[in-house]
């Protein structure tokens, strides 16, 4: 899955400017205070007179907090799972909901307005009233008892959760299209909601000509791992450079830093000591206190009490169904894909002011004004221009508007009832068949069954393209290109059973030829985690689960060790600074391992993220020395980077530079420079783990003084980075880990950094969180029962 560091940090970002946090704090710190915490913990024990539920429902805590609902209805099932959601993670689940609607100033003051408006123009909460308006049978019935669950959880709390009271703020009770809502922010958190990458090819292919868009900006680089096998042709080298132009406007894109996603891998049963296949699945999102999962097993009986089926996984608290797990006949997980999943349709103006020529004639842009409001209750009048591509986002570098055609505007009923079906799927051939009839953000579904089957696919729609292959803007308007609905499940790309039993996928490309034209490339990641993994794979003829928990702990520096060599060769060149020859013994001996205490590590990774800063900042004519302006630069920046300091063309040295020797110590200087600001000049203090630490924290406690000490764990230094199996970046990582093969699943092994719970008073808060920062193996199944909660009909008055 992806990139949840989206939702969570930019929420985060818009709680800094709170006005009311520190007072509340001052009076949640006294015994009064210490009153209301412990009034807002969730029940453990006892019966809950529930009405509407068909039969008791019993609900097990473990010492961990981790849920196990028994109930021989999955809609009761699905009203439990709500109840719990509601008592232990409502403010996470308010946060998800606002985050999708553009909603977020109302809850946490102005500074959220930007992001609001960017959200707002997708109108996600009208789009969620119509699903829901839409939906029908088992699903709806699912989904009001889970609605049903949460607003009684909720409103049996004795004090609402002590954010709210940070916040001033009363919530509103849970509604249908708020977990419709759940689902449209991880599209938000997974996918490009707005086109930056088509606009950032578009701006660099007009300002220095398609040759240099292409080399500068491929798909993929030498160190793809496809699953076919296939490889891409490398970009040639352009002729020339730039003639003095300029990419000015170029926008921003994804971090290539953290490129975010996920790790999954399967082997087959022939791989594995019982016949059974084994997956591994680590998603790597952003850290926050609570976890994003809420880690739940369900256990639906039969009339005599017989087991109809037994998932264990992780739930989204927000909605009512295992996002990946176990069910004793099919195993799951999922990684972002990356693949094409929208395109920038450019206007073309109409005859009349105000339209736009399409294939059908000139129609006029709809204008609807949406409303922000802030914590403050001072609001502000949004114009939201809609045509029959989708949401004007922006304008391309000659000012023409561009439309957002997204899969995410056309999700359905369906997104819910895919992930429900997928929890009862018997074998690798029905979950195939589920994903591709599922409207869900795409995923790379990596599922193995109790037979030893194993199979990856695409969960989620995929547009037929026609016309152009969807990289750079374009305009529709005469009819010769466009979408054409989505891809038949049978043209959606599967690779099952391969000879060699292996799978593996790390959001970066899965396939060539023709399946690759038909996804599609929406920005894959670095091909360096797929690498390591497929290695491994391949490293062992047998696999138990401990020996997938190794792989997903693999902190291996596979991607820097050419660079380790280049920056070796670069002191060469400064060998009369004193400073640079400091570095030398521990670029020298390095390690080859992301591990917190190695200097050689950072060294050689900063080296590496200044040559890559300097070489796109030549040639695009930006100063990518801030943040914001690095997003220019591309996940597969390895590729061109390589080539051009490896043959060292003449004809390309960077504007500014004589030879690619004094490149080479310009880059040098600016480690130089790095280690002085970072470690005071002393290569000994510079040390990974100074820069690697989780960051896992509650969203309110960067801001509110004196929270951390009450809800974030210890921040130590962690091993591992995004380039490398065990990914782990400031704030951003393995929100799980999960290996696990159906039908054995005592044997399972999960890990999930910060808490079950919500709430810092919990007996369970922060519980695991250290066996995912040591890597310690631990049980995917619950438990013995602590605590125990029965569901039962509410009596007659």
């Amino acid at each position: 899955m992806g990139k949840r560091r989206g939702a969570g940090a930019r929420v985060a970002r818009g709680l800094g400017y709170m006005a009311a946090g520190v007072a509340v704090l001052a009076v949640l710190a006294g015994a009064a205070g210490y009153g209301f915490l412990r009034a807002s913990l969730p029940r453990l024990d006892g019966v809950v007179e529930t009405p509407g539920i068909a039969s008791r429902v019993t609900v097990q805590r473990d010492a961990g907090g981790i849920a196990t609902i028994i109930a021989a209805d999955r809609a009761d099932m699905a009203r439990a799972l709500g109840y719990l959601h509601g008592q232990e993670r409502f403010f996470q689940m308010d946060l998800l909901r606002r985050s999708a609607a553009g909603e977020l100033a109302v809850l946490v003051g102005d500074a959220a307005l930007p992001l609001d408006r960017d959200r707002r123009l997708h109108r996600f909460r009208t789009r969620a009233g119509r699903i829901v308006a839409a939906m029908q049978g088992e699903d709806r019935r699912i989904l009001d008892a889970y609605v049903a669950g949460v607003n009684q959880g909720f409103g049996e709390l004795s004090a609402r959760p002590f954010e709210y009271a940070i916040l001033r703020h009363t919530p509103e009770p849970w509604r249908a299209e708020d977990t419709m809502l759940a689902t449209f922010a991880m599209y938000f958190d997974l996918q490009d909601s707005s086109g930056a990458r088509e606009r950032n090819l578009d701006a660099v292919t007009q300002a220095l000509g398609p040759d240099w868009a292409a080399f500068l900006y491929p798909s993929g680089t030498d160190f793809d791992a496809a699953l076919d096998g296939t490889s891409l042709p490398e970009p040639p080298l352009p002729a020339a450079l730039p003639a003095g132009k300029r990419a000015q406007a170029v926008p921003r894109m994804p971090d290539p830093e953290h490129a975010f996603g996920s790790n999954n891998w399967a082997v087959g049963g022939g791989l594995t000591g019982h016949g059974g296949a084994m997956v591994a699945d680590d998603m790597h999102l952003g850290h926050s206190v609570p976890n994003i999962w809420f880690r739940t097993r369900l256990v639906l009986t039969g009339p005599a009490g017989e087991i109809r089926n037994d998932i264990v996984g992780v739930s989204l608290p927000g909605a009512p169904n295992i996002v990946v797990g176990s069910n004793g006949h099919i195993a799951w997980g999922f990684t972002n894909t990356y693949i094409d999943t929208g395109d920038a349709v450019r206007l073309e103006p109409g005859a009349e002011e105000g339209t736009y020529r399409t294939p059908d004639g000139n129609r006029r842009i709809e204008r609807v004004t949406e409303r922000l409001c802030t914590a403050a209750d001072t609001c502000e009048e949004l114009v939201v221009e809609e045509t029959v591509w989708g949401p004007v986002v922006g304008a391309d570098s000659n000012g023409a508007k561009l439309a957002w055609h997204w899969v995410a505007h056309d999700m359905d009923a369906g997104a819910m009832g895919g992930l429900l079906a997928l929890e009862q799927a018997r074998s690798v051939d029905e979950a195939i068949g589920i994903a591709h009839r599922t409207s869900l953000p795409n995923q790379n579904l990596m599922v193995g069954d109790r037979d030893g089957n194993i199979a990856w696919t695409i969960i989620g729609r995929v547009p037929r393209r026609f016309g152009f292959d969807g990289s750079l803007p374009e305009s529709w308007a005469d009819g010769t290109k466009g979408w054409n609905g989505w891809l038949e499940p049978a043209e959606v790309p599967v690779v099952r059973n391969p000879d060699h039993s292996r799978l593996w996928t790390a959001n970066s490309r899965t396939v060539g030829g023709e399946d690759f034209a038909r996804l599609g490339d929406g920005g894959y990641a670095h091909g360096n985690r797929a690498r390591q993994i497929r290695e491994l794979l391949f490293a062992k003829d047998r696999f138990t689960e401990a020996d997938h928990l190794a792989i997903q702990l693999d902190d291996r520096a596979v991607v820097l060790e050419r660079w380790q060599t280049t920056l070796l060769a670069a002191l060469d060149l400064a060998k009369s600074d004193p400073e640079a020859q400091a570095l030398r013994p521990y670029v020298q001996d390095w390690g080859g391992r992301a591990v917190p205490d190695s200097v050689g590590y950072r060294l050689v990774r900063q080296f590496r993220t200044d040559m890559l800063r300097l070489l796109y900042e030549n040639y695009l004519g930006i100063p990518l020395g801030e943040r914001p302006a690095f997003r220019r630069i591309s996940t597969q920046a390895d590729g061109p980077a390589w080539r051009l300091l490896q043959e060292r063309p003449a004809h390309l040295v960077p504007p500014g530079f004589e030879s690619w020797d004094a490149v080479l110590r310009t880059a040098v200087a600016s480690l130089l420079q790095d280690v002085e600001q970072q470690a005071g000049g002393d290569p000994a203090s510079y040390r990974w783990g100074e820069r690697n630490r989780p960051g896992v924290r509650h969203p309110l406690s960067r801001f509110v003084p004196g929270l951390a000490l009450l809800t974030d764990p210890e921040d130590d230094p962690l091993p591992g980075d995004v380039y490398q199996p065990r990914a782990q970046g400031r704030g951003f990582g393995a929100s799980q880990r999960m290996v696990v093969s159906p039908g054995h699943e005592r044997d399972g092994i999960f890990h999930m950094p910060g808490s079950q719970s919500g709430h810092p008073l919990s007996p369970y808060y922060l519980k695991g969180h250290q066996d995912w920062r040591e890597g310690r193996p631990s049980p995917l199944l619950p438990g013995p029962a602590e605590w125990t909660l029965n569901f039962e009909l509410q009596a007659a008055p």
